[in-house]
């Protein structure tokens, strides 16, 4: 049996009325003396962060797909301490610190940034006299990861789950008059813990990154009727031109119908009504399909009846559209090969891994803001997709996908899953996420596992999946264990990009490539940083990504790939791997270039080995595994002691390496002389160096330092020379000099020279 933690919270504040178009600030009549809030000293701040305050924390309505003109945003400040096991409940005493709900403890917009895997909060509220008559719920977005709410010291409930929304009626718990008090508690293990979490870590470093302990999105107020409608399920029919509508209802539905009227742009141009217990089938005439080039979404009006009259109505919308897997006959590309279809046509899906993080407010955007911002970057890029990697995001994520056209490859958050009980606990808050976020036409495909995280029973999960939801896409697993069901094989590849094969009823994906790696001084979380492949500048980082994509793109034509993700779209912590820094501050790749390259725009380009690699010959080089003396990399140093062999140096099994001569010691120092002509040095075009290295390299020309890259590559890659590597190249003879060190994994080394110049293509980007 777990141990609980507990966060507790209490709401001072004196409601008003309120509509979602604005919001009368809450009062915290138990903050009045606190101190004044400010953001604790984090190590980076957006340029949002100077926005948060206590009177506009993520104000807007937070159920943007179902919308009541009634509710009270209970953002703000509350009460705030850390818990110890087994403390009792701190109801009706004021708590010694303040926290900005919803950021999450450790972020700096907490005001608290710490760790604590036990804390509580707490604060008191009043019901608007204008709301009598009603239930009153009281709603949660998100609290990572175990919450138990008290409501005047009447307990309403538990909830276990650290990102889907949840809700309890509180109404029965209700004073007859006064402020009302809140407590809960929550309880947040991360990876201590098997519960779904994502990239949380207690000890965040490399990929992971630090945990978000507690309320981490939008609490909030809604009266409803007795009578009312608790969510709704809309499936966009496009083969039969029709959206399908269920709704569930709070109580039974006997005697309750539903009529829905479906809008464009305010005008009424479908309807139909029927029994709130069935399916509503309401037929459209010349449907508009949504798509990223044009993100067309229906408003549509439900109303609940009884006898005729209304007793409850929300707003919502939807996007017609439907994705598919099937064979593409229509010549984009190979024909007869399996594909991924879009509203009946094949679309190249090419999208960055998301990760959702930011460095003021962690899971939590500091204003929402900030949150279309992503969405909207991601579009100015060229990116027609994303995939959110192991986090779910607030619905208002979703709601800016939708409206500016974003396709969005879902991850279920990872998981340990050691346990009977964190296996359950898993496929609970997987079904919470298939049913929590279907209405969304953003959303094409749920991705179960992620590199083997936790992962079990693909199989079935897999089929449970796509019965839950028939109509997207499921993804079995990103990488690594496949387990041959669903509508996808995915490969991840670094740097890549490569593919797998397509399937007769599979799809081929690259569910990550690229992670070429920044820093940026001045928008960095540390000192330390890293990634998957370094780069000198954003010149630099600029031509490696195109060229990546560049030839992403060919792979869609051969072996027929339908899709690739590229690490990352921000820098996350240390990981300084993404196309933006982590501030969001400085796009570190020519945006204008990006955007060409991914929507396949580039010419293609031609490459002119003039020193071959290992790929193409057994060409020899002198090496050493013994270190050599500190002018061994000029052209006056005598090599003839050093071994001869050919090229590549590596340990067998290495990805994408042609090993010829064994080395498994922690260096290498490899020399080689080649002869260039003028004509090779004058010739249209760029020289660059073809390397495949894992790890780290340094490359000299003629005594000259012309290169130098850090971690791995999987395959051969353009490395580009310097301005001095350059200018030593001359005509006649040559010499290269290397050194690779490998610290641990496979290991390779190879280099070659190559003329790289671009050669027109025609324009086949969707």
């Amino acid at each position: 049996m777990r141990t609980t933690k507990f966060i507790f919270l209490k709401i001072g504040m004196l409601c008003a009325l309120t509509s979602m178009s604005g919001h009368a600030a809450p009062t915290d009549t138990t903050a009045a003396n606190a101190p004044a809030w400010k953001p604790a000293a984090g190590p980076l701040l957006t340029r949002w962060a100077k926005d948060v305050s206590p009177q506009n924390a993520h104000r807007e309505y937070p159920r943007p797909q179902m919308t009541r003109r009634d509710w009270q945003n209970l953002n703000g400040l509350w009460q705030f301490a850390v818990a110890n096991p087994g403390e009792d409940t701190p109801l009706g005493r004021d708590l010694s610190e303040r926290i900005l709900v919803p950021f999450p403890v450790e972020s700096a917009l907490s005001g608290v940034m710490r760790k604590a895997d036990r804390v509580w909060y707490r604060r008191t509220f009043s019901v608007p006299q204008g709301w009598t008559g009603r239930r009153l719920l009281l709603h949660f977005g998100a609290v990572d990861w175990q919450a138990t709410v008290y409501v005047n010291g009447r307990l309403m409930g538990a909830h276990r789950g650290g990102f889907d929304a949840f809700s309890f009626d509180i109404t029965d718990a209700l004073r007859a008059g006064g402020p009302q008090e809140i407590v809960v508690g929550v309880f947040d293990p991360s990876d201590a813990g098997g519960q779904p979490r994502g990239k949380q870590v207690n000890k965040p470093e490399g990929i992971f990154y630090t945990s978000s302990t507690g309320i981490w999105q939008t609490v909030w107020l809604e009266p409803v009727p007795d009578d009312a409608i608790r969510d709704l399920k809309i499936t966009p029919d496009v083969d039969n031109n029709a959206v399908r509508l269920r709704v569930r209802t709070r109580g039974a539905a006997n005697g309750l119908t539903v009529q829905a009227q479906v809008r464009d742009s305010g005008r009424v141009v479908a309807a139909a009504t029927g029994n709130a217990a069935s399916e509503i089938i309401i037929p459209l005439r010349a449907a508009k399909l949504w798509a990223p080039s044009h993100p067309f979404l229906y408003d549509l009006k439900v109303s609940l009846q009884r006898g005729g009259r209304a007793v409850d109505a929300v707003d919502s919308y939807f996007g017609m559209r439907k994705i598919e897997v099937r064979r593409a006959t229509d010549g984009a590309g190979s024909a007869n090969v399996t594909r991924i279809f879009l509203n009946g046509e094949p679309v190249f899906q090419v999208g960055p891994l998301d990760q959702g993080f930011w460095p003021d407010g962690l899971f939590t955007a500091p204003t929402d803001e900030a949150l279309r911002y992503d969405i909207e970057a991601t579009r100015r890029l060229g990116f027609n997709m994303t995939r959110k990697h192991v986090k779910v995001e607030p619905a208002r994520w979703y709601y800016w996908a939708d409206r500016l056209g974003l396709l969005v490859w879902q991850d279920m958050p990872g998981a340990g899953n050691t346990t009977d009980a964190d296996k359950r606990q898993f496929e609970r808050e997987l079904q919470r996420m298939v049913e929590g976020f279907g209405n969304h036409p953003s959303v094409v495909m749920w991705v179960v596992f992620n590199e083997g995280w936790g992962q079990y029973d693909t199989e079935r999960l897999t089929r449970w999946v796509k019965t839950l939801d028939p109509a997207r896409i499921v993804n079995n697993a990103s990488g690594w264990v496949d387990k041959n069901v669903g509508d996808v094989i995915d490969m991840h590849n670094y740097p890549g990009p490569g593919s797998p094969l397509p399937e007769a009823n599979r799809a081929a994906v690259l569910g990550e490539f690229g992670g070429l790696g920044l820093p940026v001084p001045g928008h960095m979380w540390s000192a330390q940083n890293w990634g998957y492949a370094g780069t000198a500048n954003s010149a630099e980082l600029t031509r490696r990504y195109e060229n990546l994509l560049r030839r992403s793109w060919a792979l869609r034509d051969s072996p027929g790939t339908s899709a690739v993700v590229y690490t990352q779209l921000t820098d996350v912590e240390t990981e300084t791997n993404g196309l933006l820094t982590y501030d969001r501050a400085v796009f570190k790749v020519n945006a204008d270039r990006a955007a060409l390259a991914n929507r396949g725009l580039l010419p293609a380009l031609e490459i002119k080995p003039l020193v071959p690699t290992a790929q193409a010959a057994p060409i020899n080089w002198r090496y050493s595994f013994t270190r050599p003396a500190d002018t061994w990399f000029r052209a006056d140093f005598n090599d003839a002691s050093w071994q001869l062999g050919p090229a590549g140096f590596g340990t067998r099994g290495t990805p994408g390496a042609t090993v010829r001569t064994v080395w498994n010691t922690s260096d290498i120092w490899l020399r080689r002389e080649i002869t260039l002509s003028a004509a090779d040095l004058n010739a249209p075009g760029l020289l660059a160096l073809w390397a495949h290295h894992d790890e780290d390299v340094e490359i000299y020309i003629n005594g000259v330092l012309a290169a130098r890259a850090t971690g791995h590559t999987s395959n051969y890659d353009e490395l580009m020379l310097n301005a001095a590597g350059r200018a030593a190249l001359r005509p006649g003879r040559n010499l290269i000099a290397v050194h690779c060190r490998q610290t641990g994994g496979g290991q390779y080394i190879d280099v070659g020279l190559s003329r790289i110049t671009e050669k027109p293509r025609a324009a086949n980007a969707r």
